[in-house]
C-alpha cells in the first residue's frame, strides 16, 4: 500500500502528494490487520503453543516500527526481519519491508534485504514449525514469495523510473519546441530585414541620387526639373510596391511560387541601366556560360550581390565608375567582381545614410547558398567586392 502510494506522489508531480502522517496510519493500520490475522489463525491451530506472549509482543514491536519503512526502508526492513525470526506474527511487516526495499532501492540492496529475510523465516521455521507441511516445502515457499516481493518491486521501480524519465523528457521536448519557435522568428525577422535592405536600398539610393540633382541644380530647365520630379514621384511608387511584394512574398513559404517572377541574372542589365539613368557610370562585363542553368537560390543572390554593390557605390562614391565582371559556367562555380575608386581627399556626405549592415547581411546570404563574399579598401584607394556561388553541373 505505502509502495503505491510513494510511486504515485514520485511519478505524478502533477497530483497533490499524500500527507506522510496519513500513509503512516495506513501502514499500521494494513499491518496491525495482516498481523492480527496471524496471530488468531496460529492460535486457533495451535492453541497450547509455546510462549504464546510472545507473538503478541512482535506484533506490537512490527506495527509499532512499519511506518519506519517511509523513511528508511532498508533500516526499517532488517529491523522486521529480525522481529521475523523470533515470531510469525512480523512475518507481515517484514515481507512489506522487502517490498519497500525493491521499490526504492537498487537490486543489489533488495536481494540482500530479500536473502535475510529468507534467512530469518529459516531460523523461526526451525524452532517454531509450522504444522502441516514439511520444513523444506515452507522454506521454499518463503524463498518463492521473497522472490515474487523483490521482482514486483522491482518492475514498479523501472515503470516508476521510466514515467519519471518520459514526463522529463517531455518538459525537454517542449522547452526545445519554444526555443525553436523563438529561433525561427527570429530568423524570420532577420529575413525580413535583409529583403526589406536588398530591395529597398537600391531604390531609395536612386531616389535620393534624383533628390540630390534637385537640391543642387534648381537652375536647371524646367523639362529636366519636371523630368526628375517624375522619376522621384515613380520610384517612391515602386518602392511602396516592391516593398508589398517583399511583405506578401514573406508571408508564403514557397519563395518561388509567387506570381511575380524573383530577379536573377537575367535582370542584371536592367539593374544596371537604371543606375546608369540616375548619373553613375557602370561597366558591365557578362562572361557566364548559359545564365539560365544557374540555380535560382544563386541567381537571386548573384542579383543582390550587385544590387548591393551598386548602392554602395552611389552612397560612397557618387560619381566614381563601378565596374561589374561576371564569369561562370555550369559545374564549376560563379564569380563576381566589383571594384570602384573611392572619393580622394574630403569626401562629399553620402546620398543616403547607411546601417553598415548591409554587407553583413549579403556576406550571411551568400554563405546561406554555399558560397563566399569578401570585400575589402584595396592600397591604391579603391574598394573591392568579390563573391563565389557554388553552380553544380
Amino acid at each position: 500500500m505505502s509502495g503505491e502510494i510513494s510511486c504515485a506522489a514520485e511519478a505524478g508531480p502533477e497530483r497533490r502528494p499524500v500527507p506522510r502522517a496519513v500513509v503512516a496510519l495506513c501502514v499500521i493500520v494494513g499491518v496491525g490487520s495482516l498481523t492480527a490475522l496471524t496471530i488468531w489463525g496460529r492460535s486457533d491451530a495451535r492453541p497450547t503453543a509455546p510462549w504464546p506472549g510472545l507473538d503478541i509482543v512482535v506484533g506490537v514491536l512490527s506495527c509499532v516500527l512499519s511506518p519506519a519503512l517511509l523513511g528508511r526502508p532498508v533500516g526499517g526492513a532488517l529491523g522486521l526481519t529480525v522481529l521475523a525470526a523470533l515470531s510469525p506474527a512480523a512475518t507481515p511487516a517484514a515481507t512489506l519491508g522487502a517490498l519497500q526495499v525493491a521499490q526504492r532501492r537498487g537490486f543489489p540492496v533488495a536481494a540482500a534485504v530479500a536473502a535475510t529475510g529468507i534467512a530469518a523465516h529459516a531460523v523461526q521455521g526451525a524452532w517454531q514449525p509450522s504444522g502441516g507441511i514439511s520444513f523444506g516445502w515452507w522454506l521454499a515457499l518463503i524463498t518463492i514469495a521473497y522472490g515474487a516481493l523483490v521482482g514486483w518491486g522491482a518492475l514498479a521501480r523501472s515503470r516508476r523510473a521510466l514515467i519519471i524519465s518520459l514526463r522529463a523528457r517531455a518538459r525537454r521536448a517542449e522547452a526545445e519546441q519554444g526555443r525553436r519557435v523563438a529561433e525561427a522568428r527570429m530568423l524570420e525577422r532577420h529575413r525580413i530585414a535583409r529583403e526589406m535592405h536588398d530591395v529597398l536600398a537600391h531604390r531609395l539610393s536612386l531616389l535620393a541620387t534624383y533628390a540630390g540633382a534637385l537640391e543642387y541644380r534648381p537652375d536647371s530647365p524646367p523639362e529636366r526639373l519636371s523630368r526628375a520630379a517624375g522619376v522621384v514621384r515613380a520610384g517612391v511608387h515602386q518602392a511602396l510596391e516592391e516593398l508589398r511584394e517583399v511583405i506578401d512574398l514573406l508571408r508564403d513559404e514557397d519563395h518561388d511560387s509567387g506570381e511575380r517572377p524573383q530577379p536573377g541574372l537575367a535582370d542584371l542589365p536592367r539593374l544596371v541601366e537604371e543606375s546608369r539613368d540616375a548619373g553613375a557610370q557602370v561597366l558591365l562585363s557578362d562572361n557566364v556560360t548559359d545564365p539560365a542553368a544557374l540555380p535560382a537560390a544563386a541567381a537571386r543572390t548573384a542579383y543582390r550581390v550587385v544590387q548591393e554593390g551598386l548602392t554602395n557605390a552611389r552612397k560612397h562614391a557618387p560619381g566614381r565608375p563601378v565596374e561589374v565582371v561576371l564569369e561562370g559556367r555550369p559545374g564549376d562555380r560563379l564569380t563576381i567582381d566589383m571594384r570602384n575608386p573611392l572619393p580622394v581627399g574630403e569626401a562629399s556626405p553620402p546620398l543616403a545614410p547607411g546601417t553598415g549592415t548591409g554587407l553583413v547581411g549579403l556576406t550571411e546570404r551568400v554563405r546561406l547558398t554555399g558560397g563566399r563574399l569578401d570585400h575589402e579598401v584595396t592600397a591604391d584607394g579603391g574598394f573591392h567586392l568579390r563573391a563565389w556561388l557554388p553552380w553544380p553541373a
